[in-house]
């Protein structure tokens, strides 16, 4: 049986110092598994390719027999009766590491074999008995967890800080790209190359409307490696649910499998995804950051910032949170200075897990009105994005429209920016050229007019997306 109580802090120092004994062995397999893509991985920078290494043996996988045999009886009690290979399928576990407790729950009339494809245990049709049930009954008592197989919390933390970004990673031809899209000055890229490539945390404040969050979300774009989510994580038996669908993206593995090569090339646990980008906004609160339990499935659920690891956790209109920016940040510094997040159970203990994500606030407030000096200090990268001038208006006026296929005649944009910005001293936004010619874009539709603007319609589309002065 499985002990069910959660970590203490003294017990979360004893599995930490296991897996920094474990990091060289578990280091070691990798390198030897991923040959010569692992010796090139310095020279790859963000198309290096780690991948948590196939556990050979019951031991290598960090988890107890206990635990493998709950996870078992549990999955053939939702699902009913199951091939070997589908249920080592469903664990992400090799045939060979589950046979032996197979082999043990037939002894004990938990299982019986009910028919055989003749090639091996693996192909043979395994059903619960009476027995069984009853077994796996009581083992759902304790918590209904049904997914693949946990990783231990000392393997995630090595994997995790196995999948930083090398230094140098991100060039300036990468960062131009991402942003192609965008109309974006060379002063700007300056400022965003630095922050990005750190990985530090980075705060982006300015006028409303210029694109903050844009910007903060066309870094999607720049990195297309890939990483390992585990779909749980094992705390001495508590389960904590990594993997988030919202926010993780699976993707088809597209490497060339050896001919010599069996079963999978790397550990099952984990789900191959895209770098996570995870934004909140207005709706965060203090308790999203810490675990959430599951009263019913007795399982937690993890933070953002844990989900966000090794990718981009937003946190977007900076100041307009449930709770209080001071508040935000206190529980921010120790993450951003050491590295490591601290996240407590319902019982008051609590679990060391590394903070690898790349943390960043967007705001429309003015940065003094967050925090003092000491609190905006903690933030490495700050960064004003300013309004555009006339020329960067003029530019994101005109590939809006070539992006539509929108003719317009010669002058008629000096004509409006004249007319709607300068004589009435009016500040350029970003975002304006969009709002405003989607509005003639729907009036066109609308009235069934040729398309192509004209000074009458521009006219319109504006003063259908700005508020008019009213008198009494």
């Amino acid at each position: 049986m499985l002990p069910t109580s959660v970590l203490t802090e003294s017990t979360s120092e004893e599995v930490e110092k296991q897996g920094e004994r474990d990091a060289t062995s578990l280091e070691l397999l990798s390198r030897a598994l991923s040959g010569a893509a692992g010796a090139d991985a310095k020279s790859q920078g963000n198309k290096a390719a780690f991948a948590p290494p196939v556990p050979e043996t019951l031991e290598d996988t960090g988890l107890s027999p206990s635990l493998v045999q709950q996870l078992i009886l549990k999955k053939m009690y939702s699902k009913g009766d199951m091939l070997g290979r589908d249920l080592s399928e469903a664990l992400g576990l090799k045939f060979s590491l589950i046979e032996g407790i197979i082999d043990f729950f037939k002894q004990q009339h938990f299982i019986e074999a009910k028919r055989s494809l003749g090639m091996g245990n693996s192909t043979v049709s395994f059903a619960l008995t009476e027995t069984g049930r009853n077994q796996a009954r009581e083992y759902m008592e304790g918590n209904q967890y049904m997914g693949l197989a946990p990783v231990p919390l000392h393997q995630y933390k090595n994997v995790v800080r196995q999948q930083r970004r090398a230094e140098g990673w991100l060039t300036p031809e990468a960062l131009r790209q991402a942003y192609s899209r965008m109309v974006m000055t060379p002063r700007i890229l300056a400022q965003i190359g630095p922050a990005v490539s750190s990985g530090n945390s980075f705060l982006i404040y300015g006028q409303p409307g210029n694109g903050k969050t844009f910007l903060a979300e066309a870094l999607m774009n720049i990195d297309d490696s890939c990483v390992y989510v585990p779909h749980a994580l094992d705390c001495q038996g508590t389960i904590v649910q990594v993997f988030d669908p919202l926010y993780h993206q699976p993707v088809q593995d597209t490497e060339e499998v050896s001919v010599f090569a069996s079963g999978p090339q790397y550990d099952r646990r984990w789900i191959k995804c895209r770098r996570p980008f995870i934004v909140t906004g207005g709706e965060l609160v203090l308790d999203m950051l810490d675990l959430s339990y599951n009263a019913t499935s007795k399982v937690y659920d993890a933070p953002y910032q844990l989900k966000a690891n090794n990718g981009i956790y937003l946190i977007d209109d900076f100041g307009r949170q449930q709770c209080t920016p001071a508040e935000i940040l206190n529980r921010w510094i120790v993450p951003m200075e050491r590295r490591v997040d601290y996240l407590k159970f319902m019982s008051g203990g609590k679990i060391t897990v590394p903070f690898e994500a790349f943390l960043i606030f967007s705001t429309n407030q003015n940065p003094e009105q967050l925090g003092d000096e000491a609190f905006l200090r903690r933030i490495q990268y700050k960064m004003l994005l300013r309004s555009p001038d006339e020329h960067e208006f003029t530019t994101i006026f005109q590939r809006f429209c070539e992006s539509k296929n929108l003719r317009f005649q010669d002058g008629l944009i000096g004509r409006f920016i004249d007319k709607h910005y300068r004589k009435v001293g009016r500040a350029f936004r970003r975002c304006h050229p969009r709002d405003v010619l989607s509005h003639a874009i729907d009036l066109i539709h609308f009235e069934k007019l040729p398309f192509e603007l004209t000074d009458g319609l521009m006219d319109r589309a504006f003063e259908s997306c700005f508020l008019e002065e009213t008198g009494d």
